[in-house]
């Protein structure tokens, strides 16, 4: 029997184990979207705008490890999926995106809603692929899933022409991979240099294990914590490792960064070992890299992305293979080689981390009248007992979400680190829940970020998705507000929300229900109905105009050289 090249896209992609595809139709996917309405093979996700669709995949793959499956049509539609593209690209997630195209002859004619889909995504995915023959359908699928899960994740585009999907063939899926000759990545790391790595840690007199979110992505928190506990050292994640290892662990020092813990940075400053474990010392991490590499030290580099190693700082241990493996490998080896660290350089180099922890850099200091956001995001995580799933847009929200949630599991903490997209809270919520329904799903947003994307409420109301939106008002676009205040001697330019409107009105509109906080002492019971809501709920939530994200290493300068206050 043969099928048309839109019906053979949906078996293909049932043959995956598609659950969800987040989409918008449109004239070049009318075919595809008949084809779904036929067949019943998944469940199609219909959102209120096309970025919002390759937000909401993308969640959906960080919080269940599978690929995420976006569906657009020509033109605009592509060209709005193309920050969802980017967000995911940044952060390394595996995300199929398809995307119509005009007719093939009609391909180069400026057609009506034709884009260069391939050529315009180009800069911003793992590979894409141009379909104009219905044969090429199925094959193309399996490559495509293929690529996005393997070695380093990351988004595939799969453009499609409409006549392709109009087409008539068999429909034969590959069972096995297809062998691709140019993409072959290591999963193993060599042998030798694992061996390296081990004793140069071993040697270490104050060593540091440095993770990111390559340890979420490969599935290692578990090793992570056994190699940690095993060797009884510190460790310090980026803003995309948090949860790689458990936060209540006192051998945790806190994130690192431009936002990260006093404790942590001194840690990474003085070091001399670090262990990196799929972490790509990015800018927000270390700064500056000749400051970085002034202090004397080790650097032992584990990633499956041979291009992030030696990317911006020299390592002098590179091992290239899949971070679970290499981990594995390393626990064996330190254990049947019976090693161990120095006892008293051990203790001393613990003592000096415990100094600078007293400093408590995370302190809040009460107030009776005005609502803290890292109080809220305190509250927060002792409402859900540290449990739920917490997304978060992009600003101040975020680092306080960062600073002060106690993430103890992996996939627990999404937000976009790479790229830093605003928008993104509310469509990665929806995500997260359809991924993980029986857990608490909360997105911690500001009144900036909500408004990017603020008509996926339509979406959570269609699809009954149970939603907690926390939206900290502070009147500014703070996180530029804050920079403005310290590097542009407070000359705020368009960094002020006056006029915006009321959201516990507009959450009405969309059928949401909400409410509006704005004193310090309703702030517990307001998040206790919060969760005890069974609907999507938004808690609009006023809180402090002038409140910083502390601490705070500032452009240019070295991981020890943080600020702490104004003054």
């Amino acid at each position: 029997m043969q099928l048309s090249g839109a019906q053979i896209l949906v078996q293909s992609l049932k043959a995956e184990n598609v659950e969800y595809v987040f989409g918008y139709p449109g004239g070049a996917v009318l075919e595809i979207y008949d084809a779904i309405y036929q067949l019943h093979k998944f469940e199609h996700i219909l959102v209120r705008h096309e970025q919002a669709a390759v937000h909401a995949a993308d969640a959906y793959a960080r919080v269940s490890g599978k690929v995420g499956v976006a569906l657009v049509t020509s033109g605009p539609g592509a060209t709005n999926a193309i920050t969802g593209i980017a967000t995911a690209y940044s952060d390394s997630i595996p995300l199929v995106v398809i995307s119509g195209q005009v007719p093939s002859p009609a391909v180069g004619s400026d057609a009506f809603q034709e884009i260069d889909m391939v050529g315009i995504s180009r800069p911003c995915v793992k590979h894409n692929f141009l379909v104009t023959e219905v044969d090429e359908i199925a094959p193309t699928i399996k490559k495509a899933f293929q690529i996005a899960q393997s070695g380093r994740p990351g988004p595939v585009v799969v453009d499609i022409t409409k006549d392709a999907t109009q087409a008539l063939s068999k429909f034969s899926y590959p069972q096995e991979d297809i062998f691709i000759r140019s993409y072959q990545p290591v999963t193993h790391g060599h042998i030798g240099q694992i061996k390296k790595a081990v004793q140069m840690l071993a040697a270490a007199k104050r060593p540091l294990v440095y993770f990111g979110g390559g340890v979420i992505l490969g599935n290692a928190a578990k090793q992570l914590t056994e190699l940690v506990q095993l060797l009884n050292i510190p460790c310090t994640g980026t803003l995309m490792g948090l949860g790689g290892y458990p936060a209540s662990d006192r051998r945790f020092l806190g994130m690192l960064g431009m936002h990260g813990t006093y404790e942590a940075n001194l840690a990474m400053h003085d070091a001399d070992v670090i262990l990196a474990v799929g972490a790509r010392f990015d800018d927000r991490v270390i700064s500056v890299p000749a400051k970085f590499l002034e202090q004397p030290r080790k650097i032992i580099h584990i990633d499956i992305d041979p291009s992030s190693i030696a990317k911006r700082v020299k390592a002098d241990v590179p091992i290239v293979g899949d971070v679970k493996n290499v981990l594995e490998e390393m626990i064996g080896l330190w254990r049947k080689q019976e090693l161990q660290f120095n006892p008293a350089n051990l203790e001393k180099w613990w003592q000096r981390i415990e100094a600078w922890r007293s400093r408590d850099c995370l302190a809040i200091e009460p107030h009776e009248d005005i609502i803290l956001p890292q109080q809220v995001v305190r509250t927060l995580a002792e409402v859900t007992k540290g449990n739920a799933i917490i997304t978060a847009d992009v600003g101040q929200h975020q680092m306080f979400a960062a600073q002060y949630y106690p993430f103890s599991q992996p996939r627990q903490w999404l937000n976009s680190g790479g790229l830093g997209t605003m928008g993104v809270g509310l469509p990665y919520a929806m995500g997260a829940y359809l991924a993980a329904p029986d857990r608490d799903i909360c997105c911690i947003t500001g009144e900036g970020s909500i408004q990017m994307n603020i008509q996926e409420l339509a979406t959570c109301k269609q699809y009954n998705l149970p939603v907690k939106i926390i939206c900290l008002n502070n009147g500014y676009l703070g996180m530029v507000r804050q920079w403005q205040s310290l590097f542009f001697n407070a000359r705020h330019s368009s960094t002020i929300l006056d006029d915006n409107p009321d959201f516990v009105v507009l959450a009405s509109a969309f059928g949401i229900k909400g409410e509006r906080i704005d004193s310090a002492h309703q702030v517990d019971a307001a998040l206790e109905r919060l969760f005890n809501s069974q609907e999507a709920y938004l808690l609009h939530i006023c809180i402090h105009s002038d409140e910083n994200v502390w601490p705070l290493v500032p452009p240019g300068a070295c991981n020890a050289d943080m600020l702490e206050s104004m003054e």
